[in-house]
Parts: structure tokens; sequence; C-alpha cells
């Protein structure tokens, strides 16, 4: 029995955990990292602290296996991280240990320069999201039915379009997504950036 449901402030931890064991392209990235929380600093813990309404979880008996995270407004919400979020982060990590791995390093520069968006997408599909499951709650419906129930959310606030960002080499998502009304705009390096018309 899965339940689709709100973020409270104790669900903080699970997005950081679920964010690295599905962070190498939906598979386990703890190998890769030495800080477990770094992946999570740049693409889950942000969203839960400064706009957790914008957060839905999955949750079994297990505990919470999934989620969606997101914002209605790519652009302010850059804002309120460059505000609120990375100079904390920037502090943290100005002396890089040298246990750190490369890929640890990797996600210490983008938190220094934080990548933005295309901005033609983002003028025309302002809001973006990001989606986790863990394997058990994969091929269920679950990733469709935190997908319908954000949408819902985004069409209720009048947001015209949603984006998102996929790892090309990530077939199985690439795929979920177009299976879900997400259209390929471009491909910039390796991510396969994607968007969904809400409204005219």
């Amino acid at each position: 029995m899965v339940t689709i449901r709100g973020y409270r402030p104790d669900d903080l931890p699970a997005l950081y955990d679920i964010c690295l064991t599905t962070g190498a392209s939906g598979q386990d990235a703890t190998a890769l990292h030495s800080d477990r929380d770094l992946i999570g600093q740049l693409y889950a813990a942000p969203y839960g602290v400064l706009e957790p309404e914008q957060v839905l979880l999955a949750e079994d008996d297990l505990g919470v296996a999934g989620y969606i995270v997101g914002t209605f407004d790519t652009d302010g919400f850059a804002a309120r991280e460059e505000r609120d979020w990375w100079p904390a982060l920037r502090q943290r990590y100005a002396e890089p240990s040298p246990a750190l791995t490369a890929a640890d390093r990797q996600r210490i520069a983008a938190i220094r320069t934080p990548e933005r968006n295309p901005a033609d997408i983002v003028a025309a599909y302002p809001a973006h999201i990001h989606m986790n499951l863990r394997s058990r709650l994969r091929g269920q419906g679950v990733g469709t039915m935190l997908l319908q129930r954000w949408v819902s959310m985004a069409e209720a606030a009048g947001v015209k379009g949603i984006h998102l960002g996929a790892n090309a080499s990530n077939v199985g998502g690439v795929a979920f997504w177009q299976r879900s009304g997400f259209v390929p705009l471009q491909t910039i390096g390796r991510t396969v950036w994607m968007g969904m018309k809400l409204k005219d």
C-alpha cells in the first residue's frame, strides 16, 4: 500500500537518502560520494526547506521511498537559493577535504556556480520538477501518481508549463517522461531538456 502525501520537516533525511541512492541515472550513487549529502544539497533538500508546499512523497509500509520536488517559478526559486541556500553551503565546502571523490568535487563546483536552466525553456515552461523513486516502488504507477498530483497543483496555481532535465543515459527515465506527456526540447551535453504545456 503506497500513500502519496505532503512534506513534513522530519522528511528531510529521506530526501537526502533517496536522492543519493537513485543519483546515478536512477541507480545507487553511494559508492561515488564520500559526502552522502552533496547530491541532495543540489537536487532535493532545497525544495523541502525553501518550498515544502511543492514537495510530495510516496510512502509505503517501510517508509518514504519516493518524492517529487519542484517549484512553480524557476527564476524566483533560483533567486531564493542564491539568498537562502547556497551561502551556507559555500562556507561549509570552502576548504574541501582531501577525502572527497571526483563526484563530490563536481557537486561542490555546482554549489559554487549553480547551473541555470536554459532561459528559453524557463520562459515557456516556468515550473520545474525532480522525481526519484526507490527501486521497490518502480513499475507500480507510483511515479505517475506523484506526477499527476503535482501537475494538478501546478494547474490550480495557473502555471503555464513544466520542464525538467533528464540524463540522456537514463533511457527508462526519458521514456517515462515522454509517456507522461513531456516533449524533448533540446539536448545540452548529457541532459535532455523536456517540457509539458499546461495552458496557452
